[in-house]
């Protein structure tokens, strides 16, 4: 680690020397070019910097403490060597954390999309238990939810639910929720009693700014039509529902949640929107590295990812054999012990790759 860190260290001076040149200070594009790379690497050098400086200051500290004849310096001396020992170890993970690449979509809202996999009815329950439990973890963090679309099930349950979630962090927590969710227990609908095992999928899209995808509007076809279900009168009389297909790709977004035309648009291409992204940056990870990816990086969804195991009371996360009780609580959106081990495990395997 040490060795990469000078490398950063020296580069940052080369970036200085260059950017002091006539040549270059005359070019903004250029000038432009290694600001943002200088700043990239700011929080590293200046961590690491204060680790350098607080070595040498332990090292003569010790020095002074080995040749000190006065009792009360030395005291003095040992004290400060304790507090500068305790400072290296903060530095030391500091840097550790600095050095994994920071997540671009990490502070992005998110679009989240939950459905039911095999199982029959009892996977429809699921997937409605793991959206109470996604929208309770949100409210505990002061985060907006709101539905995009929800196709139920005849018993209470989803067939698919798709719903933004609105806050800073959301994808940074959020992210390591990707990927296949099975369940075991006795379902609602089993008169025998008898454990089944259903699954449900869920998928987590950092939302895409208009200016970071350019959607071509002659891409797109809109129709509008009558809303089902709930919703009065306005049902009945307004158009309101609005359905979007990208032709080049065929995917298709239907959102008729809200009253709003205009509101069902936004949502709509909202999602629309982030699942174009999803599959750039899928491909761009694609063209970059063919090397193995963490199933978190890459968010497969094949995989299973956890179990939720209720004649147990048992949940397990497959990524890291961890396993935990208590699963009433966990359903009740108390994840971030998880999502915590999940976050640390994600930065010590992206540390692990950069060192190497």
């Amino acid at each position: 680690m040490w060795d990469k860190l000078e490398q950063i260290d020296n580069r940052y001076q080369e970036i200085d020397r260059q950017m002091a040149v006539p040549e270059v200070a005359s070019d903004p594009k250029e000038l432009q070019k290694l600001a943002q790379e200088k700043a990239a690497i700011d929080e590293v050098v200046t961590i690491y910097r204060e680790y350098k400086a607080t070595v040498k200051s332990l090292e003569e500290t010790n020095e002074m403490l080995r040749t000190e004849q006065d009792e009360e310096m030395a005291a003095l001396a040992k004290q400060e060597v304790t507090e500068l020992e305790s400072r290296l170890e903060q530095l030391s993970e500091q840097l550790r954390l600095a050095l994994v690449p920071k997540d671009p979509n990490d502070e992005k809202d998110i679009i989240m999309e939950i459905r039911a996999g095999a199982g029959g009815d009892e996977a429809g329950l699921f997937a409605a238990d793991l959206f109470r439990m996604y929208t309770r973890y949100a409210q505990a963090r002061g985060w907006g939810v709101d539905i995009v679309s929800a196709n139920e099930s005849g018993i209470g349950g989803f067939k698919e639910i798709i719903f933004e979630v609105k806050g800073k962090g959301a994808f940074s927590r959020l992210k390591y929720e990707r990927g296949v969710h099975r369940v075991q227990r006795v379902p609602v609908t089993e008169s025998s009693g008898r454990i089944h095992t259903s699954a449900a999928t869920v998928a987590v899209l950092p939302e895409a700014e208009e200016v970071e995808l350019d959607v071509n509007p002659d891409d797109l076809r809109i129709d509008i039509f009558h809303s089902g279900g709930a919703g009065g009168q306005n049902v009945n009389k307004v158009a309101t529902a609005v359905r979007i297909t990208h032709v080049p790709t065929g995917m298709v977004v239907v959102c008729q949640d809200e009253r709003s035309q205009l509101r069902n648009k936004t949502k709509a291409m909202a999602v629309l929107r982030a699942r174009l992204l999803d599959i750039e940056q899928r491909r761009q990870e694609a063209e970059v590295s063919t090397q193995r990816r963490s199933q978190v990086g890459t968010g497969d969804r094949s995989e299973k990812i956890r179990t939720y195991n209720f004649p147990q009371d048992r949940v397990s996360d497959h990524r890291i054999s961890m396993n935990l009780h208590n699963l009433p609580r966990f359903m009740e959106g108390d994840l971030d012990q998880l999502i915590d081990a999940l976050a640390n495990d994600d930065q010590a395997k992206q540390l692990q790759e950069q060192l190497t």
